[in-house]
């Protein structure tokens, strides 16, 4: 029996490369993945504003846009069809509210995650856009892994059967951003909501969830925090289980030892197994995602199959992607707004987990609204 190695690991583009897209925002995840993926894959950035002028008109020189000194003026611009939000959580809503105003020329917003600093709050930011019409989506980028899109295919086409256990084993020393120490938070809602938005995407929705923390000892010398070292484990109605260790402290790596930096995935199936790793912790340095699997519908094999691209930046493209694809076809987006609420309510139910020290179901989250 003969299996493709053809896994879909690469997102649908529109046919329509020429909408008018707009970004707020200009740091690094702007300006060196979502604008290099954008421009690589022939999408159409046109304009840039920020919070700091001088560092949009740098990164407009760079990528050849036209740059606005306030976000106000670049939303203004009729010519913009598209908006890209990258701007901290606890600045999103504001921006939103600003978005909506010009409902007459903006289709669609792309807006980074969190969406908003809470489930509640996200949940008004859905409900603003809804009103106002236009498209909204979450840049829950993980998704476009190159290593998770081929691993949604495999379960796709059952090549592993029915999944038994999952797990995501996180060994990484993040660069953490400024506005953190403002909302207090390390881990679940800046890293951990890559996971667990990936656990749903691979496998649906869980039931509940169990979640322990303690404080990272080199980001607790910074600042005050409980989601450093994350550990969380996934409840599903069919008995599967899905379990992550986020460990942002990696060792003594900065402070004189040997490191030893990594992020490693398995799921367990029936009738297969699937392992990889993701290359982000290697960045700059381009280190694809990979992939091997094994089945019993070929016994005695690893299937290996390998790629050029890599998350940071390439799979920066897929997010922006769907939207315009959504646009382009009056579909909801691969990632809804509606659908990214669950991803909140989950993040939301391992901060009160690992508070309470309990199991949390995620409808103790969703029907407070």
């Amino acid at each position: 029996m003969s299996l493709s190695l053809d896994l879909n690991h690469l997102p649908t583009l529109p046919q329509r490369r020429d909408f008018r897209i707009g970004c707020i925002g200009s740091g690094f995840i702007m300006a060196d993945c979502h604008l290099v993926a954008y421009k690589a894959n022939g999408l159409n950035p046109v304009a840039i504003a920020s919070r700091t002028p001088a560092n949009a008109a740098r990164v407009a020189q760079r990528h050849d846009l036209k740059h606005y000194e306030t976000y106000q003026e670049l939303l203004a611009d009729p010519a913009i069809e598209v908006v890209d939000v990258a701007v901290p959580p606890d600045a999103q809503f504001g921006v939103l509210q600003e978005v909506v105003k010009h409902k007459r020329h903006i289709r669609g917003i792309l807006a980074q995650k969190p969406l908003g600093v809470n489930y509640e709050q996200a949940v008004e930011i859905v409900k603003l856009c809804k009103r106002s019409g236009i498209v909204l989506s979450v840049n829950q980028n993980m998704r476009y892994d190159q290593s998770i899109r081929a691993c949604k295919t495999l379960l796709s086409r059952d090549v592993l059967g029915e999944p038994v256990l999952a797990t995501i084993d996180m060994r990484a020393i993040p660069h953490w951003m400024p506005w953190q120490q403002r909302q207090g938070w390390v881990t679940l809602r800046i890293m951990s909501i890559h996971h667990l938005d990936t656990f749903r995407y691979l496998f649906g929705d869980p039931v509940r969830v169990f979640a322990s923390v303690r404080p990272d000892p080199r980001t607790e010398k910074k600042f005050k925090h409980a989601d450093g070292i994350c550990l969380y484990i996934l409840e599903y109605a069919n008995g599967f289980r899905a379990s992550a260790w986020d460990d942002v402290w990696a060792g003594p790596a900065l402070e004189g030892a040997e490191p030893d930096i990594y992020i490693r995935w398995r799921v367990e199936g029936l009738t297969g197994m699937a392992r990889g790793t993701i290359g982000w912790p290697n960045y700059p340095a381009q280190s694809p995602s990979t992939l091997d699997f094994t089945t019993a519908q070929r016994p005695g094999y690893w299937f290996s199959p390998r790629w050029k691209e890599a998350w940071f930046p390439d799979a920066f493209v897929g997010p922006m992607a769907q939207l315009l694809c959504a646009l382009e076809t009056g579909t909801e987006p691969e990632i809804s707004a509606a659908d990214n609420l669950k991803t909140m309510a989950l993040v939301d139910a391992c901060y009160l987990s690992a508070k309470e020290h309990r199991a949390v179901a995620i409808s103790e989250i969703t029907r407070r609204k």
